[in-house]
């Protein structure tokens, strides 16, 4: 027995309850005291309950905020000061973070409105109003997060919120409740697991304790192993993309040009979808060659800057380098971009999907990843219409047990029209978003060469959220790594998707 370990039966049998392993032992971290524990529960010493804290604190951006107010609360008081502030000015008077955050949170508060002479001035229900009585939303709870004051009562998508702003960073402290077990003592005797002859000729196992057999024991189960639950589903999506008559991508090639991955796809250089916290840049090497095709690239530099193919395009100048930059893919959609620039040399009717892993900069929670798996399809064919996109997405998720779909109008910047795919969670009782589709921009497909009457229809979703509905899963981290369940392994490999995924 470690010293340790007669330190807890000690410490146990003077207080009868020891209802916290971090306020009585404050020296030893979680990890040497789980190890005790589970030594000591082995003898049937004790029994103990593990209880785990959510904790927040304060980033260094978070300090500042909380001192000094936040963007928000600056900008109006700075508008109040002037009278009003072009909006031009904004960047220059409280620095590009400060003036972009501000200026969003303040219009959403309604603190601000834009005139006619494209200036911010306070909006009616601050004018004349003491700003030093307006509650500082952002600054109070963070003051509360500091203080650890009734987190409980913070929603949490505030506090989803503060994370992606990297204003607080979540922490976990764990702590154990420990009661008596039925062999409880002080101290403690090792367990003998082998009855041997010199116990016998000598008696000594009459003084001896052995571990108990386990007769009840089923013996080891013969099998080879398991799939994993995300591949499991991910071969079903396979399977049902086959029997549609799809052929699958290539899309092993996890890092990708910004053009293939941005430009390509009708995303301005300047769209937040390419800033740091959203995309992982590459630093070694940093740049990769543009596609050899001059033909092409002046096409996407003209759709860019000044629009053709019926666009207007994005009216900025468009740099060649900021497309060399190597990302980390954030859609396998570059892939899609990739294959239909190829079918421009043979222009005929396809079928393509992709199941395959995606990147992006975000932080990671019970719902989140910075890495995960997104299923694509890809349908190209002559004079095709929204109508054969729905009907084809009521088909295609039929096949996967899914049936009564709604479909609401949204915006990407490479498909037009472009719709979100809903369906009734009986579990849940509420409609669940379970993927995106719409129509290939026809900017982005001509300007590759594709004829105009070719039309090309894509959809998506993510394979981590049918498999969490599927197993049940509450939290996502859970398919990852060590975490997983051996209770997801299913005994029925025959088992299909849907059966189970909305029920």
């Amino acid at each position: 027995m470690s010293d340790f370990q007669l330190e807890i039966l000690k410490k146990l049998d003077e207080l009868d309850e020891i209802k916290s392993t971090l306020a009585i032992f404050p020296q030893h971290g979680s990890q040497d005291v789980l190890s005790a524990l589970n030594s000591l529960k082995a003898h049937n010493k004790l029994e103990f309950s593990k209880i785990d804290t959510v904790t927040y604190d304060l980033t260094k951006e978070g300090a500042q905020i909380l001192n000094e107010g936040s963007y928000e609360i600056k900008l109006v008081k700075l508008i109040q000061e002037l009278g009003q502030l072009q909006i031009k000015d904004v960047m220059s008077k409280l620095g590009p973070q400060v003036g972009k955050v501000g200026q969003a949170r303040a219009f959403k508060n309604g603190w601000i409105a834009k005139n006619a002479s494209n200036e911010l001035e306070l909006s009616a229900k601050l004018q004349n109003t003491d700003l030093n009585d307006l509650a500082d939303e952002t600054q109070s709870i963070l003051a509360q997060i500091k203080d650890n004051s009734h987190l409980d009562s913070i929603d949490p998508k505030i506090l989803n919120d503060l994370k992606k702003r990297k204003l607080i960073v979540q922490g976990k402290i764990t702590d154990f409740h420990v009661t008596k077990g039925s062999e409880f003592s002080t101290d403690l005797t090792k367990l003998e697991t082998d009855l041997t002859s010199d116990m016998v000729s000598t008696n000594a196992y009459k003084n001896l304790k052995f571990k108990p057999y386990n007769f009840n024991s089923q013996g080891v189960q013969i099998s080879s192993g398991a799939l994993h639950p995300l591949n499991k589903v991910r071969e079903e999506f396979r399977q049902i993309f086959f029997s549609m008559g799809f052929t699958e991508m290539p899309s092993n090639q996890y890092v990708e040009t910004g053009f293939w991955n941005f430009d390509a796809l009708y995303v301005p250089q300047q769209h937040p979808a390419r800033d740091l916290q959203d995309t992982f840049y590459i630093k070694d090497p940093l740049t990769a060659d543009l596609p050899d095709d001059k033909t092409y690239l002046g096409n996407i530099k003209a759709v860019h800057e000044q629009g053709r193919f019926g666009s207007i395009g994005y009216r900025y100048n468009w740099k060649p380098e900021e497309c060399q930059k190597l990302v980390l893919r954030t859609h396998s959609t570059a892939i899609s971009a990739r294959m239909l620039h190829d079918l421009a040399k043979d222009p005929k009717p396809t079928r393509l999907f992709s199941i395959d892993r995606v990147f992006r900069n975000e932080a990671v929670d019970a719902t989140h990843l910075a890495e995960f798996h997104q299923v694509e399809g890809v349908l190209a064919d002559y004079n095709i219409t929204l109508g054969d996109l729905i009907k084809f997405m009521e088909e295609f998720f039929e096949r996967m047990g899914v049936t009564g779909l709604r479909f609401k109008p949204t915006y990407n910047p490479y498909t037009e029209p472009s719709m979100e795919i809903f369906s009734w969670h009986e579990g849940l009782q509420k409609w669940v978003e379970i993927g995106n589709s719409g129509m290939f921009r026809p900017e982005m497909l001509e300007s590759m060469g594709l004829p105009k009457d070719l039309r090309v229809l894509g959809w998506g979703l993510s394979l981590e959220r049918p498999t969490m509905i599927k197993y049940k899963v509450q939290n996502i981290r859970e398919l990852l790594g060590h975490k997983v369940s051996l209770d997801f392994i299913e005994t029925n490999p025959a088992a299909r998707l849907d059966e189970d995924l909305y029920e």
